[in-house]
């Protein structure tokens, strides 16, 4: 390569929006599982040390934000606590890739069971095992896509500096 080249970017096939059905929940739910797909896809097979190496100044990292996803995932969903926001975004030292998006995988899969079982968008969401007021099904749906599209395009800025991948 010459110098000061700068190393031709790797064009996956990017996807269109989902198609879905025209019920507001089903609109809601497709957004967010596109979304959910596209930031998994983008972390999944990124190398080590770089997936866990910051290129950028707030010393964000692909494999953090997916860490963090599974975090917001759970908390919104799943009623769990989140102590440390910023902890989050730092996964452990021996979480790999794989292990990581498995792990975010079957978050999602356990949010769905969640969502499937809620017929009424305006109801407030389930949360066992919480206290207080909880989101309406609408909003924490909305939050999600919000969240994950946020995270999914840091995602993608990420993974093309750190090796030239672009595309969902």
């Amino acid at each position: 390569m010459k110098e000061n080249a700068v190393p031709t970017a790797s064009r996956r096939h990017d996807s269109p929006p989902p198609p879905t059905a025209n019920s507001e929940a089903d609109v809601l739910r497709g957004f967010l599982d596109y979304l959910r797909a596209s930031i998994a896809a983008k972390v999944d097979g990124a190398a080590e040390p770089e997936v866990r190496t910051s290129v950028v100044p707030s010393g964000t990292t692909l494999l953090g934000l997916l860490n963090h996803l599974i975090a917001v995932e759970s908390a919104t969903f799943l009623g769990e606590r989140v102590a440390d926001w910023q902890a989050t975004f730092r996964p452990a030292a021996e979480d790999g890739v794989a292990d990581v998006v498995a792990r975010y995988r079957a978050t999602v899969e356990r949010a769905n069971e969640v969502l499937d079982a809620c017929a009424d968008l305006g109801a407030p969401l389930p949360r066992r095992g919480r206290s207080g007021s909880a989101p309406s099904v609408r909003w924490a749906l909305t939050h999600m896509i919000e969240e994950t599209g946020r995270h999914a395009g840091h995602a993608d800025i990420l993974r093309e500096l750190i090796d030239g991948v672009t595309g969902r």
